[in-house]
């Protein structure tokens, strides 16, 4: 009884990422996300094939191109609607979740549940890549050095990929960088509710992020909160809130303010032990 009772103590506090990051392959159960997208793991993944008629898997060596079903058949619908309506190819996919979800050795500290897909920014010309021009070939950025406006790699066809992503009903937000948005919420016509899911966040200059919704019937996985709609002004999310991030936000600090207090480190996806995720997730582990 004490050794065994030692075993599940040292299992609780052994380090998530150390765990996850080293199966190759999913769990054999029913697909279901436990948990939040910044703290929890995946039973039953479903693996994006790597080359299909309208997208590749990009950098396979990362294995990360597996994900719920719902997020795998959002990437294939949404791939051909982009190459059915704009001039690109379909899409390149970046990092979707790893075999059996939860923390990763490296890069994300969501992407957890298998509900996160990068999408790059880069418009694809051909889909018959070699495995070796996927790790090699990079995405270009799409924000211009001042970090106010996008450059001249944006284009309409991005607003049409991004409008496609946004407006499906499976989709709760997507991330990407400010400008970008600035330039959506300028240059788009008729109805633009659709912009409301689309929210400016650092980075995400190279790909933009989309996060799926829990899927119906997932109990124990947790949408993301506070909602679209509570972080916006307006229908849009074309407000005030947004020109901070291009304005305010990159003003030099000001050298006479006082010092803030040192904040304390808060603890992120590759501190957390099994203990911090939720119980199931130690059965989706040793699940075959």
């Amino acid at each position: 009884m004490g050794a065994s009772l030692a075993v599940t103590e040292s299992f609780a506090q052994t380090k998530a990422n150390k765990l996850f990051g080293s199966k190759n392959s999913p769990s054999q159960q029913s697909s279901h996300a436990y948990g939040s997208y910044a703290k929890g793991c995946l039973a039953g993944a479903v693996q994006l094939p790597e080359t299909g008629p309208t997208w590749q898997a990009m950098r396979l060596s990362r294995n990360r191109n597996w994900g719920h079903p719902e997020t795998i058949d959002f990437v294939k619908r949404l791939s051909a609607q982009v190459a059915q309506e704009t001039d690109w190819a379909g899409l390149y996919v970046g990092d979707i979740s790893q075999p059996r979800g939860g923390p990763m050795l490296s890069g994300h500290q969501s992407h957890q549940l298998g509900l996160d897909a990068d999408i790059w920014l880069l418009p694809p010309k051909r889909l018959n890549l070699s495995r070796k021009e996927r790790e090699n070939l990079s995405s270009k950025t799409v924000r211009a050095k001042n970090w106010r406006t996008v450059n001249s790699n944006w284009t309409h066809d991005h607003m049409k990929v991004i409008k496609a992503a946004a407006s499906d009903p499976a989709v709760d937000r997507i991330f990407i960088t400010a400008p970008a948005k600035v330039w959506m919420c300028e240059n788009a016509r008729g109805n633009k509710r659709w912009l409301q899911k689309v929210r400016p966040f650092w980075g995400h200059h190279y790909h933009f992020h989309v996060r799926l919704k829990c899927p119906a019937g997932s109990v124990g996985c947790k949408t993301q909160t506070p909602t679209v709609k509570q972080l916006s002004k307006n229908a849009t999310g074309c407000d005030s809130d947004l020109n901070w991030w291009v304005t305010t936000a990159l003003e030099p600090p000001d050298p006479n303010a006082p010092k803030p207090k040192p904040k304390k480190k808060k603890r992120g996806a590759r501190d957390y032990v099994m203990a911090d995720l939720p119980n199931q997730c130690g059965t989706v582990l040793k699940s075959q």
